[in-house]
C-alpha cells in the first residue's frame, strides 16, 4: 500500500469515527455540564422536603413481641429483620421488615398501642401524608396508585405498592407514599425529570439508567479509543508529509 493511500484510509477512517462518536460525545458533554452546574439538593428535591414529625408517645405501647408474633401467624414463613417505632399522622405505629422466601422483602405495619396489624395506607392518608411533608403549594393535582414500574418510570425500584400525589407547584413536584412501609419514600420534580434523562444518554443504559457494564457504553469507548488512537496517528503522518512537502519545495526554488 502506498503512502498516499494509506493517508488517506487513515483521515477517511478518522472522520468517519469522529462523525460516529460526536453526538454522543455531545451528550455526554450535555450531561456534564448539566451535573456540574446543578444544585443537587434541588434535584432531589431536599428543599421540598419537611422534617418527619418527632412521635410523642403519651400513652402505653404494645410490646413488640405482640406485634411481631401477630405477623408471623400471617406470614409464617417469613423471617423478621428489622422493627421500628415511628409516627404515622400522629400514631404510634410499627413497622416491621421481612424477608419473604429469602429475596422478597416486606412490609407491615401495625398500631402500637393495641399491636394489631393494620392496613396499608389508604389513598386519603396517603395524599395527607404528602401534604404534611411537602413544603409548597398543597393544592393536589393529581393522585395516581401504581402497584407496578417499568425501567423507564420516575418511581422505579422503589417500594410498591404506593400512591403518587401530584401538587399544583412551579416545580411539578410529585410525592411518592409506600402504602405499606407508611412513608414518603422520594419526591421528583422537573430538574429531578432532566438530570435522570441526561444520565440515560450519559451511561447509555436506555433500560434501567444506572448499568455502568452495559454492551453499548463499552463498545462506544473502544471506538472511542480507536479514534483518539486515530487522530494522534494522522497528527504524525500529516506532519511528516507536510516536512517532506516543504522540503521538496525549498530543492525546487534552490534548482531554480
Amino acid at each position: 500500500m502506498n503512502k498516499h493511500r494509506f493517508h488517506y484510509l487513515i483521515r477517511r477512517s478518522h472522520r468517519f469515527l469522529g462523525l460516529f462518536l460526536g453526538i454522543q460525545f455531545l451528550f455526554w458533554t450535555i450531561g456534564g455540564l448539566y451535573f456540574s452546574w446543578s444544585d443537587m439538593d434541588e434535584i432531589h428535591g431536599d428543599y421540598q422536603k419537611k422534617a418527619v414529625p418527632i412521635l410523642k408517645v403519651t400513652m402505653p405501647l404494645a410490646a413488640p413481641n405482640t406485634v411481631l408474633d401477630s405477623v408471623l401467624k400471617t406470614h409464617n414463613d417469613a423471617q423478621i429483620t428489622h422493627i421500628q417505632l415511628f409516627d404515622i399522622l400522629g400514631k404510634p405505629t410499627y413497622r416491621v421488615e421481612m424477608m419473604h422466601e429469602g429475596h422478597h422483602k416486606m412490609h407491615v405495619l401495625a398500631d402500637a398501642t393495641s399491636g394489631a396489624i393494620r392496613p396499608p395506607l389508604s389513598e386519603k392518608e396517603a395524599i395527607a401524608l404528602a401534604k404534611i411533608q411537602f413544603n409548597g403549594d398543597l393544592n393536589v393535582e393529581n393522585v395516581a396508585y401504581l402497584t407496578d414500574t417499568d425501567g423507564h418510570h420516575e418511581y422505579r425500584e422503589s417500594p410498591l405498592p404506593a400512591y403518587a400525589v401530584r401538587f399544583s407547584h412551579p416545580s411539578k413536584t410529585t410525592v411518592y407514599v409506600s402504602t405499606n412501609m407508611g412513608v414518603v419514600t422520594k419526591y421528583r420534580n422537573d430538574k429531578w425529570r432532566i438530570f435522570d434523562f441526561l444520565w440515560m444518554l450519559h451511561t447509555m443504559d436506555y433500560k434501567g439508567r444506572d448499568n455502568f457494564g452495559n454492551v453499548l457504553l463499552r463498545l462506544f469507548s473502544i471506538v472511542g479509543l480507536i479514534t483518539i488512537c486515530s487522530g494522534f496517528l494522522l497528527f504524525f503522518v500529516s506532519r511528516k508529509r507536510n516536512e517532506a512537502d516543504s522540503s521538496n519545495k525549498g530543492k525546487i526554488v534552490k534548482k531554480w
